[in-house]
């Protein structure tokens, strides 16, 4: 069972990559937003963890996805207290499962922005991003 007890979502984003697919559901609570993601075909990258973030660009543009910007920051702090760091994806058998709640923003702040997977993990530390590395899929987030 889905940890969204299948309520329709606020948002969506349909992730894609090379060989990479997927889907992040985002649903506004009271206070937070609960995050649902699904993903598969990640490749093994060694280490077995994924950068995980909402950027603020809003376009998945070309291999490199170049046009999604940094990480989505209103406040102007250091990394890993941007509003779009998100804890990393897991994985296991090219397939990763996060959900989590987040009171960084609402639903209406992350419409247009872009969900974003890292090939490497991110270290929390290395600024301004965390040396997450090269982005490996993409998606918009859209409403429902």
């Amino acid at each position: 069972m889905l940890v969204s007890c299948n309520r329709t979502p606020n948002a969506k984003a349909v992730i894609r990559g090379s060989g990479i697919r997927g889907t992040v559901l985002f649903y506004q609570e009271k206070g937070a937003v609960l995050i649902e993601a699904k993903v598969y075909g990640l490749p093994w990258n060694g280490a077995g963890f994924y950068g995980f973030h909402i950027h603020e660009g809003g376009r998945c543009d070309g291999e490199t996805f170049a046009m999604t910007g940094g990480h989505l920051d209103p406040l102007s702090v250091p990394h890993p207290s941007h509003a779009g760091d998100l804890p990393p994806l897991m994985y296991c058998s090219g397939y990763a499962y996060l959900a989590v709640r987040s009171d960084r923003f609402r639903v209406r702040d992350i419409v247009g922005r872009t969900v974003v997977i890292h090939e490497m993990p991110d270290d929390f530390r290395t600024q301004p991003a965390g040396n997450a590395m090269t982005k490996i899929a993409c998606g918009i987030i859209r409403p429902v």
